[in-house]
């Protein structure tokens, strides 16, 4: 027997139940795939199953939840069900955005995992004609004093620089937390926003039968095999054997490639094109056959497995259908436009190869050394894959924080330090002066150091985008309903205090193993949390990830799920940073007086509460989350406010510090006698602290007080310390440079010390 005829005989073996097992499939799954199938399958179509089914690509524990989302408004172009979302933004133009996880591959390799989940997230946006103007990361490691922390945080910040900066997209907003829950797991969300014109975008659905099938990009080698069934499984200690199955990515390749993809765009010779993420070239391919047809039934896919450009010797049909090697396209183009086609990816010396055609069979044929080894109908894989409604137990209430139990700081100067320098409240700027947020040239301000969100131009216009990313875990532990809706309204309000019109989210929803009823319990009532808050907010969700099974050992992480938002600023010389104030600027609350501390900053770092000793969080006035941002965005219009943050972690003391820090100023901060350290620290939603102008004070009070808005001065913008004045108290005091050296240098030092 030749070695051909082995591995032939080796890949079309019927496979039993056990090796279902072994792929993932699970008793009810490999039943339904035999049934569906009419016939056990071979080794591999089992390990297309095994991806496609996948929780990973099929989101079969959330699908039917998911469909509680809004998923349109009067700008959404498309929604959730495209490699990304689409919003029109005026004058022909449309935003292309979308959030994705790299969580495991991080942990298991940070630099690489880290890498190339800003390279998938890229193509996912250019897939879609879409030149990328803007990264985005949402992070979330371990306890600082986990022996693997320190090494996570430096692989993952070096591998998202690398990639970003290499590739030239800039990286300009995001959000960084320590919290132990993420001690074996550790969450890595990128997000990539680009820009098109509304009349040249491309999708994967639209495939019509008798079409070529084009291969575009890097060779496919064996990294990355099972990465999507990795994804969608508990780790263990020790996983690290795991290390395989991360992929390696290539940004010089990846940019190549983007400009290849946008200028073949230009000729008209694409119908249908899908980057090859998650499940390689088997998730493209069946994801274009399932979407295709004049009317989206569906068609059929053949594929010779011998054209497929591979970079290492003896690769099996198997592995080179489920690698997930990076910086590949799958393409179907129009007969007459082959060689066009080819002529482009040759000029950026790109791999470019016909591997075979679009068919009506509704069928997903492979062949390779000219035989058949796999031959099943698309859609069992794709439509007809499990859709569970996992069994989900209520999550408990927490009982409302009850400040009367605790003492009052004897010196909230000294609050207000450990605050202000503690892991989540400290600065990143050891972060984010790796990455390169002013490549471009249209990033105007950057959240990291200079808003609620980052605000980058759109190329040739006065006008931008508002982006910024969002969620506060603790508040959904404590309780995922009101967490859930105070996700998005967080969003809403970052991107109102920068003067921008929020138009619609992404999401990227972190939870352990959905297996677990307490578990869905906290994925059912998130998203219904969020999807009241969308409705409301009317900000729909047009795209997003589910990542689940984020747990080690059986112990889950907490339940994350991230918000990214994206707004528009029609004017660029309307818009609010943190840094605007100026000597002898009032200071004035917009919204509710701080009254609640539970799950707040306050009560983690001061209090040292932990995980079940954290009591109800905030609630969320949706109706007032809409008219306090309306009412901001009037005020940075007309000009009224030098300075606007939205007040969040911290409460009012750590938002005046963060101006002052931007600003270069001291602050005053007025506090009643009563309840002062929930005035001072509590995390009330639906607030937003201003920077007020004295000669702007009078008219500025008239306006608010004529639209029945909550207005108050809580303070004052002078000289260079920070100044509490507490009614009765003796006035207590801390130098802005002593906040500035803690807050700038927990994070340095932290990462320059050795265990």
């Amino acid at each position: 027997m030749t070695d051909t005829s082995a591995i032939l005989a080796h890949l079309t073996a019927e496979q039993d139940d056990t090796a279902g097992l072994e792929h993932g499939i699970k008793a009810d799954e490999w039943e339904r795939l035999v049934t569906r199938l009419g016939r056990n399958p071979n080794l591999v179509e089992l390990g297309i199953y095994s991806v496609m089914w996948s929780e990973h690509c099929s989101y079969k524990s959330s699908r039917r939840h998911l469909s509680k989302f809004p998923t349109k408004n009067d700008r959404v172009i498309q929604g959730p069900g495209e490699n990304a979302g689409v919003i029109d933004i005026g004058d022909g133009q449309a935003a292309i955005f979308k959030m994705e996880s790299h969580n495991h591959p991080s942990y298991i390799e940070p630099y690489q995992g880290a890498a190339t989940g800003v390279g998938g997230i890229l193509r996912d946006v250019f897939t879609m004609g879409a030149r990328p103007i803007a990264l985005v990361n949402a992070l979330r490691f371990g306890s600082p004093d986990h022996p693997k922390t320190r090494s996570l945080v430096a692989g993952v910040v070096a591998g998202i620089g690398g990639y970003g900066n290499c590739v030239g997209v800039p990286t300009v907003a995001g959000e960084t937390q320590f919290d132990e829950g993420y001690n074996g797991n550790i969450l890595v969300n990128a997000m990539a926003v680009g820009l098109a014109d509304q009349d040249k975008i491309f999708y994967a659905r639209g495939a019509t039968p008798g079409n070529p099938i084009f291969y575009v990009g890097s060779k496919t080698g064996r990294d990355g095999i099972h990465g999507a069934t990795m994804a969608s499984a508990e780790f263990s200690e020790g996983d690290e054997e795991k290390r395989p199955t991360v992929q390696v990515g290539d940004p010089f390749t990846e940019k190549l490639l983007i400009e290849a993809c946008l200028e073949l765009m230009a000729t008209d010779a694409i119908q249908a094109i899908q980057d090859m993420g998650a499940a390689g070239l088997t998730s493209s391919s069946v994801e274009m056959a399932a979407s295709g047809g004049e009317h989206g039934e569906g068609i059929g896919v053949v594929m010779d497995l011998d054209k497929v450009p591979q970079r290492e010797e003896g690769m099996t049909a198997y592995e080179i259908m489920l690698s997930e090697s990076q910086e590949r396209m799958l393409m179907v183009l129009y007969p007459d436009k082959i060689e066009i086609a080819k002529a482009i990816f040759d000029k950026y010396d790109l791999d470019a190869e016909v591997i075979g055609e679009t068919t009506d069979t509704g069928h997903l044929v492979l062949k390779q050394f000219g035989n058949t080894v796999c031959d099943i109908p698309v859609a069992p894989l794709a439509d007809d894959a499990p859709n569970y409604d996992r069994p989900w137990t209520e999550p408990p209430k927490r009982a409302p924080f009850d400040v009367s139990k605790y003492p009052e700081p004897e010196n909230y100067g000294d609050v207000l330090l450990k605050l202000m320098s503690c892991p989540d409240m400290a600065s990143k700027r050891w972060i984010w002066e790796q990455y390169d947020r002013h490549v471009m040239g249209d990033t105007v301000d950057s959240s990291q150091s200079q808003g609620d969100a980052a605000i980058v131009r759109i190329h040739g216009t006065n006008k931008a985008l508002a982006i910024c990313s969002d969620c506060n875990p603790h508040y959904v532990a404590a309780d995922p309903y009101e967490g859930g809706k105070a996700v998005v309204a967080e969003a809403y309000r970052n991107l109102s205090a920068v003067g921008a019109m929020p138009i619609a989210i992404t999401d990227n929803l972190n939870f352990g193993n959905p297996e677990k009823p307490a578990t869905m319990g906290y994925i059912v009532k998130a998203i219904e949390g969020m999807a009241e808050a969308c409705r409301e907010l009317d900000f729909p969700v047009v795209s997003g990830n589910v990542s689940l099974y984020n747990e080690t050992d059986g112990v889950a992480i907490p339940p994350t799920p991230v918000v990214g938002g994206v707004g528009l600023i029609e004017d660029l010389s309307k818009v609010a940073t943190l840094k605007g104030a100026q000597d002898g600027d009032l200071a004035f609350m917009i919204g509710p007086l701080g009254s609640e501390l539970g799950a707040s900053l306050y009560a983690r770092e001061v209090l040292s509460l932990k995980g079940s000793d954290l009591c109800a969080p905030p609630k969320v006035d949706l109706q007032r989350t809409v008219r306090t941002a309306t009412e901001i965005l009037r005020l940075v219009a007309a000009g009224r406010v030098g300075a606007v943050h939205d007040v969040s972690d911290g409460g009012l003391a750590c938002a005046m510090t963060e101006m002052s820090l931007a600003s270069g100023l001291g602050a005053e901060i007025f506090a009643p006698a009563d309840n002062t350290p929930a005035y001072l620290f509590g995390e009330d939603h639906d607030r937003y602290l201003v920077a007020v102008s004295p000669d702007q004070e009078e008219i500025f009070r008239a306006e608010l007080t004529e639209t029945g808005m909550d207005v108050t001065q809580v303070g004052l913008f002078t000289e260079d310390v920070v100044r509490f004045k507490v009614v009765g108290n003796p006035e207590q005091t801390i130098l802005l440079r002593a906040l500035r050296d803690a807050h700038e240098g927990w994070l340095p030092t932290y990462m320059d010390s050795v265990d």
